[in-house]
């Protein structure tokens, strides 16, 4: 996908400008062995690209359950960013889960599903749905407190709408920064690993090498750390734009050998491997 729909945002020139990531003994993204069987569950499915999997085993609690039913849409929605298929039953999930929210927050994040939704099917030229991705955000963002657990991923969204789809990289900055902010104060260290990416894909369109590097090595880092094997590959692509030239072809190889393990997923870490590399 266009410079990377999942992954950038340049923190001027010094990693002091956006805080480390805390490191909390259970990472949001990751649950441990006190945490529900059926979280774990969905998270190993998940961290591996089986979302279709994971969607099922949320399928009997979604029915009725506001929550769970989101989480299920949200599953079926990186499903397709991933993989550019899956649209209708991510549009069926959604629809559900909006029929099902109560509250502000439960139709917050319903909204900024359908937002990303709607983002993923246009940045990965399916189909234009710019203006439904901007009033879903635009909706979303009116409904969910400023303090609402949702907002930090909502921020991170926005700031790919400003930079792959406006190509407004000063807003973006300004939208991955709160989205880092709030996911560090949140603990929520998948959303790092975005955050991370994004602020270092701008940072090297600006020409701050030393400040990409980092962030593509921090956001590499934490999924190696989470084992989040489905988004490993792109971010060793994406350090490999920034890495000393010596380092270079080796991630790209070993970007490679994930894209082939992980079968061709994400389908748009194609366009970032040479076709010498992706055959390795």
């Amino acid at each position: 996908m266009p410079g990377s729909a999942e992954a950038a945002d340049t923190v001027t020139s010094t990693q002091s400008t956006i805080p480390p990531p805390t490191r909390p003994a259970v990472p949001a993204a990751r649950p441990d062995a006190d945490d529900d069987p059926l979280d774990r569950a969905v998270w190993r499915l998940r961290s591996r690209g089986c979302w279709d999997d994971a969607a099922a085993l949320l399928e009997p609690h979604a029915a009725r359950h506001a929550p769970a039913a989101l989480r299920r849409a949200a599953l079926l929605v990186e499903r397709s960013m991933f993989t550019a298929t899956g649209w209708a039953a991510a549009e069926d999930a959604l629809r559900a889960a909006e029929a099902l929210a109560g509250d502000d927050d439960e139709r917050g994040g319903a909204a900024c599903e359908r937002g990303h939704l709607a983002y993923a099917a246009t940045v990965l030229g399916v189909r234009d749905r710019a203006d439904e991705a901007r009033s879903a955000l635009g909706r979303a963002a009116a409904l969910l407190d400023p303090a609402a657990a949702g907002r930090p991923l909502l921020d991170f969204r926005r700031g790919l709408m400003a930079e792959h789809l406006t190509d407004s990289p000063d807003a973006a900055r300004a939208a991955y920064r709160r989205a880092h902010a709030g996911a560090t104060a949140q603990g929520d260290i998948l959303l790092l690993s975005f955050t991370w990416r994004h602020l270092a894909g701008l940072a090297l369109r600006d020409g701050e090498l030393a400040e990409a590097r980092h962030g593509f090595a921090e956001s590499l880092r934490i999924r190696e750390d989470l084992g989040f094997l489905v988004g490993t590959a792109p971010a060793l692509a994406a350090l490999a734009e920034a890495a000393p030239e010596e380092d270079a072809p080796r991630l790209r190889a070993e970007a490679a050998r994930l894209f082939r393990l992980m079968g061709g997923v994400p389908t748009w870490l194609a366009d970032h491997l040479s076709p010498d590399t992706a055959a390795m």
